[in-house]
């Protein structure tokens, strides 16, 4: 069975949908915490269950690095290795491969591992055949992401070998009946903030024909007025009737403003990285458990979300924990900023279904305006 995707209301250009795979189906526009070494930092797989995500990524290189793609496989695949019953996406990983200044050619890129300095070499072949023993229900294909500030060549050469490596990708998902095992495979598109090239890269990534398309090298960096316009290019190239994921969002306003271009599915570690600083997901902006004002705060977390998995704690009680360095401070507030960034995503949902999604537009646009009580450390 392939992936298959039903839109369900339109606002816009902005849709809520469903996506069906072999596992079962999830509504979208939807947020996927990032659980890069199969686990989403500081939560376990109880948590995940009564948070609901939709879908959980893991990250192809970290796997295949330790513990290794064979011993997952052993284990009954990622599904069977964490208990997690849910969707699962796995990312290429590239992105990490390309930050370790890899020696790459037209055939691939090799590398040495972050964690014993061992050789190892991507190819677009090698990293479908990983996926697959990882046993992931969505697979990314192995793209060129470089950094958006490389020069017009840079991003050229990113697009030639992108298609050329979706090509073979695809070959060799085909080759090894990846639908069979229950997987799909994305493709992704690249082009740096250059519109034509993303066009041209959204139009010979369709040709090679995916289940799903992704678009990449996006919020690296580059101010949001140029990711928008390079989205703004890219959307509109993209088959109306399969998923859209942009690779990497998480902030609300970026959230919103991508869903209202036809963007269906998001991840990112910022719920998580920011819980482990100290800082929180609200109606009211970022907030900073180091602001010397909660010390006394008998509010919880965020008054306008009461179905916060930590609702019951008092702001104070919460600042407390990170200042005696309680372990459980960083758990507790990724719970609620992952559970924050879901409920936003629910939120959109209904929002598009009823027709009102420019009204979220410009709640979470006047929430995330303010200056956050404090920097997020």
């Amino acid at each position: 069975m392939t992936l298959q995707f039903d839109v369900l209301a339109r606002d816009g250009q902005a849709r809520t949908g469903r996506i069906t795979t072999p596992r079962g189906s999830f509504a979208t526009p939807c947020f996927m915490p990032v659980g890069t070494r199969a686990a989403v930092r500081t939560l376990d797989t109880a948590d995940l269950e009564a948070l609901k995500p939709a879908v959980v990524l893991a990250n192809t290189y970290h796997l295949m690095m330790r513990p290794g793609a064979e011993t997952v496989e052993k284990m009954g695949g990622i599904h069977g290795f964490t208990g997690w019953s849910g969707h699962v996406l796995t990312d290429s990983g590239g992105f990490q491969v390309f930050s370790l200044d890899p020696k790459v050619d037209d055939d691939g890129a090799t590398f040495r591992s972050t964690y014993d300095g061992s050789t190892h070499r991507f190819t677009a072949e090698r990293v479908v055949d990983v996926q697959l023993q990882l046993g992931s229900d969505i697979q990314m294909a192995l793209d060129v992401c470089p950094p958006s500030e490389a020069p017009a060549s840079v991003q050229r050469q990113a697009v030639d070998r992108t298609a050329a490596w979706a090509a073979r990708a695809r070959g060799r998902f085909f080759e090894q009946d990846g639908h069979a095992a229950g997987a799909n495979q994305f493709g992704i598109v690249q082009g740096g903030i250059d519109p034509a090239l993303r066009a041209e890269s959204a139009a010979r990534t369709i040709e090679v024909g995916f289940d799903g398309y992704a678009v990449g090298g996006l919020s690296v960096g580059e101010p949001p007025e140029q990711m928008m316009a390079a989205l703004s290019a890219t959307t509109p190239q993209l088959p109306e009737d399969q998923p859209r994921y942009f690779m990497g969002l998480g902030d609300p306003i970026g959230l919103v403003e991508c869903v209202a271009l036809g963007v269906d599915m998001f991840d990112c570690v910022l719920p998580t990285r920011l819980a482990r600083h100290g800082t929180a997901l609200t109606w009211e902006g970022r907030l900073n458990m180091g602001n010397s004002s909660l010390a006394t705060d008998d509010r919880p977390i965020d008054p306008h979300f009461p179905t916060s998995p930590v609702a019951r704690y008092s702001r104070a009680y919460l600042r407390h924990l990170f200042n005696v360095d309680e372990p459980s401070a960083a758990r507790l507030l990724t719970l609620h900023n992952v559970a924050w960034l879901l409920a936003l995503m629910d939120a959109a949902q209904e929002a598009i279904a009823n027709g009102t999604f420019d009204r979220l537009r410009r709640r979470v646009a006047e929430a995330w305006a303010r200056p956050a009580e404090s920097s997020p450390g």
